[in-house]
Formats: C-alpha cells, sequence, structure tokens
C-alpha cells in the first residue's frame, strides 16, 4: 500500500524540482528525502523520478501519481474538515498569510472581531509574499493567504490549491503633478520620468515594469521600495512617479496626485484544496469577507 506521507513528498518535489528544496521546506535532511522518495518508488513497483544533475523530474508514471495524490490529499482535508464540523463551537488556531497593505485593511479589522466573537479561536497572521503562498500552503506552514493578481501579472498557483475571490482595485498613477492625458497614455506621458517600483521577484515591480513597457518604454527606476505607504511619500517629495493599488493608498500625503487606470488588482483568498468547509477556516473566511466590505463601503462613502 501506498504511504500518504511519501506521496506528500513525491507532490512536492513536483512543485519545487529538485530534494533539497523539498528538504528545506518540509524539515528534512535531503538523504531522508531521497530514501522516502526510493522507498516509493519500491512500493509503486515503477520508476517515478529522473534525475538530472540536482534536478529531479516526474516519469509519466510519477505524474499520474501526483494527479491522484493531490485528489488523496484534497479528501484527507475533507475528512478533517467533516470532523471539525461535529465539534460544537469553534477552538484551535489558523494561521493566516497575508502581504503588507492586505494586513492593515483588511486582516487587521477581521482580526479584531474574531477575537470579539470566538475567544477559543486563535489566530496567528504571517506577513508574506503572493509568490511564496502556495508553497507554505501545501507544506502545511499556512491555513489560509491573501493573494493578489494584476491584469498583466497573472497569478499561478498550482494544484492543490483553491481561490476565492476577496476584492477588485482600482491601480493609480502617483505622480506630484495632474495629468494632461487620460487612460494608459498618462504612463506614457512619464516616459521620462524617474520611477519608484517594487523589489525584483515581486509580482509589483512586474506590473510596474510591464506597464511601462506596454506604452513602449523602459521604466528609469530610482528607487525600489516595497512599502506603498513609503513610496508614496516618496512621489511627494519628488522623488519620482509611482504606480499604486487601492490598497496602498489609503493615505495619500500632500502633494501626491492619483490617477486611476484602467486596470486593476485582484485580491483573493487561497487555501488548500478540500479545507473549504473546515469552520475555523470559514470562520475566518467570512471576517476577511465581511471587512473587505467593510472597505469598499468606506472607499465609495470618501468619493
Amino acid at each position: 500500500m501506498l504511504d500518504i506521507r511519501k506521496l506528500r513528498l513525491l507532490r512536492e518535489l513536483a512543485h519545487r524540482g529538485t530534494i533539497a528544496a523539498v528538504a528545506e521546506a518540509l524539515s528534512y535532511t535531503p538523504s531522508a528525502v531521497s530514501q522516502q522518495l526510493a522507498a516509493l518508488e519500491r512500493e509503486a513497483g515503477r520508476s517515478l523520478l529522473t534525475r538530472t544533475g540536482r534536478r529531479v523530474s516526474l516519469t509519466p508514471a510519477g505524474a499520474v501519481l501526483v494527479e491522484h495524490t493531490e485528489a488523496i490529499l484534497a479528501d484527507v482535508e475533507r475528512a478533517e474538515a467533516a470532523l471539525a464540523v461535529a465539534e460544537a463551537g469553534l477552538s484551535g488556531s489558523v494561521r493566516l498569510g497575508a502581504f503588507p497593505t492586505a494586513l492593515r485593511t483588511v486582516v487587521l479589522p477581521a482580526m479584531l472581531e474574531i477575537a470579539r466573537t470566538e475567544p477559543d479561536l486563535e489566530l496567528t497572521v504571517t506577513e508574506v509574499d503572493p509568490a511564496e503562498v502556495p508553497d507554505r500552503l501545501r507544506g502545511g506552514r499556512l491555513d489560509l493567504a491573501l493573494v493578489h493578481e494584476y491584469d498583466n501579472v497573472p497569478s499561478t498557483v498550482g494544484g492543490g490549491i483553491e481561490l476565492e475571490p476577496l476584492l477588485d482595485e482600482v491601480v493609480y498613477l502617483a505622480s506630484p503633478t495632474p495629468p494632461d492625458e487620460d487612460g494608459t497614455a498618462v504612463v506614457r506621458g512619464h516616459s521620462r520620468s524617474r520611477w519608484i517600483v517594487g523589489n525584483p521577484g515581486t509580482l509589483c515591480h512586474t506590473m510596474a515594469v510591464r506597464t511601462c513597457q506596454s506604452q513602449g518604454f523602459e521604466p528609469r527606476v530610482a528607487h525600489q521600495v516595497d512599502d506603498f505607504a513609503t513610496v508614496l511619500r516618496l512621489v511627494a517629495a519628488g522623488a519620482g512617479v509611482a504606480l499604486v493599488p487601492q490598497l496602498g493608498a489609503t493615505e495619500v500625503p500632500a502633494g501626491v496626485v492619483l490617477t486611476a487606470l484602467p486596470m486593476g488588482r485582484r485580491t483573493r483568498i487561497a487555501y488548500r484544496r478540500g479545507s473549504r468547509s473546515q469552520p475555523a477556516f470559514a470562520a475566518v473566511r467570512a471576517e476577511l469577507h465581511r471587512a473587505a466590505r467593510d472597505l469598499d463601503v468606506m472607499a465609495r462613502d470618501s468619493w
């Protein structure tokens, strides 16, 4: 019979690509991972892996087994959720990951409300870049997470993860002076300006670069900053222009002009496939939705 713990290692290898990465993510030694995968091949009675240097790829049989493993692990999540439904009241802990702008605008209000209404439910929060979320969820280091994608930077979460829409945002050009153009031409009008963008590897960095490229130029990057509050202060100081999503523009300093662009950012709740009906997770998701609705109402009132 196939061992579910070994199957989980094979699934992680399919997503991470190297035995060293699997070992680091799951707190194993590389040799232990190799031994477990070799044992799984013996249990399966066929080769599951092909080794090329340090990288390991799946054989056709290995790919088939990973596909079934995703379904098996989802069924385990459903079984655990069904057991939790049978219990009275909410208790235990939920580990939630979120990116900075969502932490202070959506997660914090939800966290305060959960503490008030469900005192036996412990919500712990970790700041995490959306790019890291899928691996952390699959590896069991998070239970829920908020991820986002831009119109020109779609996200890919891979197998074993489900997504639930939470909120949509406008993306603004933040500049020290009002623009003379409309639409995306606003960006083209700053082809010679200094730009403030996120750090390489982040979705926000990619979004800014691709937006400029779509208007026929490469941004002249002057500063690389991930915190949008700091970005807006730099714009106010005349240090450059930037693209800022709505959640990052809740407090706009004097001297900054925000111009809405015909592009957006979407935030979604991510969780392991099969865990949707887990009562504690459902309670946290419900409060996140409530906080997002309240935020939308406040934004409309400010208009």
